[in-house]
């Protein structure tokens, strides 16, 4: 029930990206925008304050603990989503739209670090992916509500922005009744009310000596950080797998569906109902990933993902390229769209939750969430450029190349971190 209750920032997460996909077209003819400003600005925004989330997400969450961190994310997606949907100029949208940011990016950074020290390890794959289920669900239905307030008038998008508040209300709400982590508890010298969260969450093992473990993996806290050349291979880790998850393409694609469908020759009510089954095939998939990865483990997910890429992406190229039309690119991004559900989708918050050691994992965490969401704000802003002089089959050939290397990655470097206690994990990948 912890777990779930800090995953659905996830829900918000998934919500707060996609439903400006709704309103992307009718905000660029509203205000006039230039396809360089409309990128950047009105839909780009919010990325930007997701990457100063994600780099700044670490302070609070270490400082103020995983749970405050938590409930001012909620207040944040709150804010946002009323102050958008009541904004008359493109400057106050941006604004608010970045303050949403904010709440994603140090969610990314909270959720994860929270659920990975509340897990027993042999469940803690599950767990953690559970925030990644959230974003596909709130992807589902920030698509559906889309297609549901589509028309209701001229200022349709609107609604489609300020109806996130209610969930973002129902969230906060949620995060009042959940503990502090454990493991944070213990950095901060609050043994009796860490031991007392850990009798819950592990009531048949020796809470003295867990507590004992966490303790000795913070002893080192104080003077250490993650550039610290011991910490190399975590920070490579981490870094690798954030980049490759946006160099696959997948934030350009779920910022601007509507837009991909309508480039391939679909209607406006025909894109966004396209829409609807991306957001059907990602929650299915995810739901696959989740369930296997304490099965079969984080590398095997990783590798069927990447092959799925490489073929879902280079026939969307050749589509574009070769002029294919019907739902010939539809199929082929559903395709996409579960390669990256059950790899990468599934995989990427886990990873990085597991391998840095607890006093640095919020750094590690902010870290590769950081790094993600640079990429994530710089591929989405270009794309309206991109489309309009390199043309789309390029860009997803682009795409489909860096899914090559992203094989390689996991064929040679990733470890495999599936059943084993982050104390342990910890001593495996710092290099002395």
């Amino acid at each position: 029930m912890w777990s779930v209750t800090a995953a659905l920032a996830g829900f918000l997460f998934g919500f707060d990206v996609v439903v400006i996909s709704g309103a992307d077209k009718k905000l660029q003819a509203l205000w006039q925008s230039s396809d360089a400003f409309h990128g950047a600005v009105v839909m780009g925004m919010a990325l930007w304050g997701t990457v100063i989330g994600a780099i700044f997400g670490g302070i609070p969450t270490n400082t103020f603990g995983r749970k405050k961190t938590l409930l001012a994310i909620g207040v944040l997606y709150a804010l946002s989503a009323i102050g958008t949907a009541l904004s008359h100029d493109p400057y106050i949208f941006a604004f608010f739209r970045f303050m949403g940011g904010l709440g994603v990016g140090a969610s990314t950074v909270a959720a994860p670090a929270y659920i990975s020290e509340i897990a027993p390890a042999k469940d803690r794959g599950r767990l953690v992916s559970l925030y990644q289920f959230n974003i596909v669900l709130g992807i589902l239905v920030a698509f559906l509500s889309n297609y549901l307030l589509s028309g209701i008038g001229d200022n349709d998008w609107r609604w489609m922005l300020g109806v996130q508040a209610i969930p973002a209300s129902i969230y906060t709400l949620c995060v009042l009744i959940i503990p502090e982590s454990p493991r944070w508890l213990v950095s901060k010298g609050r043994i009796n009310e860490a031991k007392n969260v850990v009798k819950i969450v592990n009531p048949d093992q020796d809470s003295d000596l867990l507590i004992s473990q966490m303790e000795d993996d913070h002893a080192e806290a104080p003077k250490e950080n993650i550039f610290m050349k011991k910490y190399r291979f975590p920070l490579m880790l981490a870094f690798l797998v954030a980049f490759f998850n946006q160099m696959s393409g997948i934030n350009a694609f779920l910022y601007y569906a509507p837009r991909i469908f309508g480039e391939a020759g679909l209607g406006e009510k025909t894109a966004l109902l396209s829409s609807i089954g991306i957001g059907v095939v990602n929650m299915v998939f995810t739901l696959v990933g989740v369930n296997l990865i304490d099965k079969v483990g984080r590398r095997t997910l990783m590798y069927i993902g990447s092959i799925g890429y490489i073929i879902s992406l280079g026939l969307v190229s050749m589509a574009f390229y070769f002029h294919w039309s019907g739902l010939a690119i539809p199929v082929f991004l559903f395709l996409f769209i579960a390669s990256h559900a059950i790899g990468q989708g599934t995989v990427i918050w886990v990873f990085i939750s597991e391998i840095f050691p607890n006093h640095l994992r919020a750094s590690g965490q902010a870290f590769g969430s950081s790094t993600h969401w640079v990429l994530a704000a710089i591929i989405p802003s270009l794309i309206p450029t991109l489309f309009s002089t390199i043309g789309a089959g390029t860009v997803f050939l682009v795409f489909t190349i860096a899914m090559v290397f992203q094989l390689l990655f996991v064929i040679f470097m990733m470890p495999e971190t599936k059943g084993v206690s982050l104390e342990k994990l910890s001593k495996t990948l710092t290099k002395e």
